[in-house]
């Protein structure tokens, strides 16, 4: 019983620690930590798939609020349920608070200082390469065939033309998502709706429930 507490509580402060090392990135908004978050569970500590993590990285994008916390809440009750997903939200919104607040208190002296604004252009261009990554990483995994590559295009160029809000676009996109495959199948043809992955080896799952 000890061991397993132990666990548990082990497993938490790890999740929060994962989370407050990424918070950081939250200064260029949730997409930027999507491939530090994606090193962190796929890659170092393997306790997802890579295209589980596309999926719940979807989701987190989808859904009401910031990206960053909904990714760290969905992974950390994946992980860890109701515990975890708070560990995980104290984790990545904590630094964010304390760079807030250290900016706000020492910005409007040093605003006008040359060093200061050449260190925000830096930042500015760090963050465009984070959400440029992320943005190849999930292309790879959502982009699998002629019909996902037409509808992402199609989807880009009314963004870029019309004024219309995202989360209406991302309804749209479910809906044709839903007439596409129903058409396959009514015509006989094979439907597909996620990338394969062959010969991708299991990764060590440890959470508890």
């Amino acid at each position: 019983m000890q061991s397993s507490t132990m666990s548990k509580l082990s497993l938490l402060s790890e999740l929060f620690w994962i989370f407050f090392k990424i918070g950081p990135a939250t200064f260029g908004g949730g997409y930027a930590m999507i491939s530090l978050i994606e090193r962190e569970f796929v890659d170092k500590k393997k306790w997802i798939e890579s295209q589980e993590m596309n999926d719940l990285m979807s989701l987190a994008g989808s859904a009401p609020g910031g990206v960053g916390v909904n990714a760290a809440a969905f992974l950390g009750y994946r992980m860890g349920k109701v515990p975890g997903a708070i560990a995980a939200t104290l984790g990545i919104t904590l630094p964010t608070f304390i760079i807030v607040f250290a900016l706000s208190a020492f910005y409007s002296l040093f605003q006008h200082e040359p060093k200061v604004q050449a260190a925000f252009k830096g930042i500015h261009g760090a963050i465009i390469g984070l959400i440029a990554v992320a943005a190849y990483k999930m292309g790879k995994s959502a982009l699998f065939d002629r019909t996902t590559v037409v509808v992402a295009v199609c989807t880009l160029i009314v963004l870029l033309l019309t004024g219309i809000n995202p989360t209406i676009m991302i309804l749209i996109g479910l809906g044709i998502g839903v007439v596409i495959v129903r058409v396959k199948k009514l015509l006989g043809l094979s439907v597909r709706t996620e990338k394969e992955y062959h010969d991708q080896p299991q990764p060590v799952i440890e959470y508890y429930i």
